[in-house]
């Protein structure tokens, strides 16, 4: 799916000061890139995120996903649920339910395509539990299904979310920066899975990111946010060093992370089936 944003504005008041969040964003990405947002906190990364999957209302502009409405003018689409049901969403926290066990955190990706009482009991048919290990087995959680997701480590539980998605059967990936909290191999893990989705099944992938290196090991092309405004869009082969010094002055040394062994491609993990999983 493409997301089209036009003339995309949002304004916070702090006190008697109003400060803009989004300033007349216009952008326009084709189904199947995989996009870096970059910037430096308080850029305006995660804002522009929430409102593409229309967790947040802009106070002007309009964004569409899939050529259907997100939001227009201030108002979200009255069918903003089904669009969003195509829109898969990694937030930096995780959001799995720790006492649940990963297969059924996984499961929950399913519920947009299920009856009302189903999803209420969360019962899953066997054909469902065998589509959510095919998920796990993507991104290298298969041996992880029936533990607990409180005992997994950041980056697992950020690939468990990836599966998440996979089993929603979204069409559009966002990626509210899902590695700022992670280790260097655990980012790389869950970017390697990002990519290979990307890769793999044509779906459309935005993930901000606050250090550069990831933005130019993985994605195509960038979109450098300042102070709520495109500072940058384009190639990322072509964000040099003084191009990046430009944009962000002094925050530069901030956003730029120690390189680490560069992006690789983990081996696809033979999935494991065990009887309780799928029971």
């Amino acid at each position: 799916m493409d997301i089209a944003i036009a003339g995309l504005c949002k304004s916070f008041h702090a006190g008697r000061r109003v400060c803009k969040a989004l300033d007349r964003i216009d952008l326009r990405i084709a189904s199947g890139e995989m996009v870096a947002l970059i910037g430096s906190s308080g850029s305006g990364k995660s804002t522009l995120m929430r409102h593409i999957n229309g967790l947040c209302v802009g106070d002007a502009g309009q964004i569409a996903v899939g050529g259907r409405s997100i939001q227009d003018k201030g108002r979200l689409a009255r069918d903003v649920s089904d669009v969003r049901a195509g829109i898969g969403m990694i937030f930096q926290q995780f959001n799995l339910v720790g006492r649940l066990s990963v297969l059924t955190n996984v499961l929950a990706g399913t519920i947009h395509h299920l009856p009302l009482w189903r999803s209420c009991l969360m019962r899953f048919t066997r054909a469902e539990r065998m589509i959510a290990l095919e998920a796990l087995a993507r991104v290298g959680m298969a041996e992880q299904a029936l533990q607990r997701a409180s005992t997994l480590s950041g980056g697992q539980q950020q690939r468990a979310a990836i599966a998440r998605t996979l089993v929603q059967r979204a069409h559009v990936v966002l990626g509210d920066e899902p590695i700022a909290s992670l280790d260097p191999d655990s980012a790389r893990k869950v970017m390697d899975a990002l990519a290979r989705i990307n890769r793999e099944d044509g779906t459309t992938v935005v993930v901000s990111l606050h250090q550069v290196d990831y933005a130019l090991s993985y994605c195509p092309r960038t979109i450098a946010l300042r102070a709520g405004s495109v500072a940058y869009d384009g190639p990322s082969t072509q964000l040099s060093h003084e191009r990046l010094a430009q944009i962000y002055g002094s925050d530069l040394p901030d956003l730029l992370a120690p390189r680490d062994s560069g992006a690789t491609d983990t081996p696809r993990p033979t999935l494991a089936l065990t009887p309780a999983a799928v029971a």
